[in-house]
């Protein structure tokens, strides 16, 4: 019977040990108990803290948004920014994270063939990010009178989550010194993003189109 060996053991150590498992043999552990054994604990001590190897996925990309929001927090402009350079921040930060984890993150993302399969990782972070959007929305809505003036708050946080879903495919392709074109596309992205919900004129979507295009993304 395994016992625990190791009692400081933290959810911050049993996700490194997991990234790094699946960056130097390039797989997923194949078993828990494997993966317990390696790092020289029990697997009840494992299962204190996931359920499985899947949750353990899931609760890195949640980690990858508290970081970023604990960040934007330290930042003392943040709070007065403008709702579109809140989102703008909250990108940057956010792939910055990513970039730091570049390996892992093109290893979780490109290991499952089936793109739901891959998606399903990204459930908790759907949820933080969308709530982080509509809360967005929301500070806007409560400055305007007029009900015919005021964002979908559901529609704009689904709209805001398939901007990070391209996002993160055009940061995943991304060849250029220091990912310069993904920031390019954050920016051209949250703008359209607010001037499609402030229904005004069309030349920065038509631009961001075009720059699409351009990079082969369409």
């Amino acid at each position: 019977m395994a016992t625990s060996v190791k009692t400081s053991i933290t959810e911050e150590k049993i996700i490194t040990w997991y990234m790094d498992s699946v960056l130097e043999n390039g797989k997923v552990p194949e078993s828990v108990y494997k993966f317990c054994k390696a790092n020289k604990i029990g697997e009840d001590t494992f299962y204190g803290f996931f359920g499985s190897f899947e949750s353990i996925q899931q609760r890195i990309w949640h980690k990858f948004f508290d970081n970023t929001t604990a960040l934007l927090n330290k930042n003392k402009d943040y709070a007065t920014m403008s709702n579109e350079d809140k989102m703008l921040t909250f990108f940057f930060t956010f792939f910055e994270n990513l970039t730091l984890n570049r390996s892992y993150v093109l290893f979780a993302l490109k290991e499952h063939r089936n793109a739901f399969e891959g998606l399903a990782q990204l459930k908790g972070l759907r949820k933080s990010f969308k709530e982080f959007a509509t809360e967005l929305v929301h500070i806007r809505n409560e400055e305007k009178n007029l009900k015919i003036l005021k964002y979908n708050e559901p529609l704009f946080s689904e709209g805001a989550w398939l901007q990070f879903l391209f996002l993160l495919k055009f940061w995943m392709e991304d060849s250029s010194p220091g990912f310069e074109k993904t920031d390019i596309a954050i920016e051209k992205s949250v703008t359209t993003i607010f001037q499609i919900f402030e229904n005004t004129p069309l030349e920065k979507i038509i631009d961001f189109g075009k720059f699409l295009y351009k990079e082969k993304f369409v």
